[in-house]
């Protein structure tokens, strides 16, 4: 049996890894000091800014090609939000005006900024917005906010 008590634990109850049941360490605590529900320790108040921007042109053209997509991030993004941003690459679906089911590549552009920089964020964000609608003839670039606790 190699010292294990049966139940295959090792000497002292706990799992290996020294943990106790629920794998968190001594005081309670998840892995990484966060409590339950996941939100940081002495984080701060963020907001979360999704973007969706879709590539297919209504007319037919060629979609917007990921060199295009990263010139638009590096010209109207990243002045923008020099801090950081994460862009991740999607398969998105909508229903146009004309109420055809639309499927395409799209991205996803996050940026987070405290709450108390919201009312100048959003006018980034908005501008950024509407540069990629003209720029690329989009009829909309989606949007979510998120109220957030951050830490970094």
């Amino acid at each position: 049996m190699g010292g294990r008590p049966e139940g295959g634990r090792p000497e002292g109850g706990r799992p290996e890894g020294g943990r106790p049941e629920g794998g968190r360490p001594e005081g309670g605590q998840p892995e990484g000091g966060r409590p339950e529900g996941g939100q940081p320790e002495g984080g701060r108040p963020y907001i979360e800014t999704s973007l969706f921007f879709g590539t297919a042109h209504p007319d037919g053209s060629p979609p917007v090609t990921e060199r295009q997509f990263r010139n638009f991030v590096d010209e109207f993004v990243t002045p923008r939000f020099p801090d950081g941003l994460t862009v991740q690459e999607g398969a998105g679906q909508y229903r146009d005006r004309h109420g055809t089911i639309e499927r395409e590549r799209s991205y996803e552009l996050i940026v987070f900024y405290p709450t108390g920089q919201a009312g100048p964020s959003s006018r980034k964000i908005e501008e950024i917005r509407s540069a990629y609608e003209k720029k690329f003839d989009q009829e909309s670039v989606a949007r979510v906010d998120d109220r957030t606790t951050v830490d970094f």
